[in-house]
């Protein structure tokens, strides 16, 4: 999109994936935010043996013309049908990804290797959202003017250090671009969710601080998205800095309710600071977390659930939800 006149405007892309016969999964995401001169870029792999590798940069980004930054880069060869995802670069292992709660010494504690990514992402569902001719947020508490997610097959290879492997199952890729500050929600949940080709789910709650926010998300039966009217989520917590450990949801839709418990396999912590103009340094945990999904007839599927909160006091603000 064109680049806008908002000195946090950021464009974004985002892809997940989980093969569950090799047992590999994660996520890539690209941001440029090229009024601030800076990017984003994401790379997280949850490997088969329960370590996690991750690398996080602010490359050096002054236009919105690709997303190719830090190693990594998004091709569309047809739009919503086919893109590729690439990454070349060092990631650091973690054999206990919540270190990353503090990463200064995640990074200097743990191991660097050498990352090689080439995936290919197809489309499987129907698109979901879109930019509205009227805006959606008030001033301050902008995330993004547009959003659109479809949920995709991915295939090719990982490698990390001296591993290769093989890469054939589901996730879900967004898109979304305008104004961003992390610190603009007061908390959210984002579930994804793949049972195979044809069946698959988001959920999304989005908690405003003076007010209910939003709740919302899709089933995709593998012929046709069917939106949701509401959401409800309840969480099971564990440890003294409160992260997700297990959920159960509803997705409400006209004509029926889809229940899912999901039991978190793996979880890594990514920390957002931003001194707001008022002076107050705000500190933004995201919970990343692969997720083991079972719906209420039983079958199994595997996504992932994005807990982002605000912290205050230590604690992260949405624990009673």
């Amino acid at each position: 999109h064109e680049l806008g006149p908002e000195p946090n405007f950021n464009e974004s892309m985002y892809f997940n994936a989980y093969d569950p016969d090799s047992r590999l999964g994660g996520f890539f995401r690209l941001g440029n935010r090229a009024n601030e001169g800076t990017g984003e870029m994401t790379a997280c792999l949850y490997l088969p043996d329960g370590r996690v590798a991750f690398m996080f940069r602010r490359p050096q980004v002054t236009d919105n013309s690709a997303f190719d930054a830090a190693g990594m880069r998004f091709d569309v060869v047809e739009p919503f049908t086919e893109l590729r995802v690439s990454y070349e670069g060092r990631v650091v292992l973690l054999d206990n990804p919540l270190e990353m709660a503090d990463p200064r010494a995640a990074f200097t504690a743990n191991p660097h290797v050498e990352c090689a990514v080439q995936l290919t992402y197809s489309g499987r569902s129907a698109m979901f959202g879109g930019e509205p001719d009227q805006p959606a947020e008030r001033p301050g508490e902008e995330f993004a003017r547009g959003h659109y997610e479809q949920l995709v097959e991915a295939a090719g290879t990982v490698q990390v250090g001296e591993e290769t492997w093989d890469i054939h199952g589901f996730g879900l890729r967004d898109h979304s671009w305008g104004p961003r500050y992390w610190q603009a929600p007061w908390y959210y949940r984002w579930l994804t969710a793949n049972f195979g080709p044809g069946f698959g789910f988001m959920g999304s709650r989005i908690a405003r601080r003076d007010s209910q926010g939003i709740r919302g998300g899709f089933v995709w039966d593998g012929e046709a998205l069917r939106l949701c009217t509401d959401f409800r989520i309840s969480t099971t917590w564990e440890g003294d800095d409160r992260y997700h450990r297990a959920l159960e949801a509803e997705l409400v839709t006209d004509d029926r309710t889809w229940s899912v418990k999901g039991r978190v396999l793996r979880l890594i912590p990514l920390r957002n600071r931003r001194r707001t103009p008022e002076g107050d340094d705000m500190v933004t945990r995201i919970s990343e977390g692969l997720t083991e999904w079972t719906l209420d007839d039983g079958r199994v599927g595997y996504g992932l659930s994005e807990y982002l909160d605000q912290i205050i006091d230590g604690q992260p603000v949405g624990v009673a939800e």
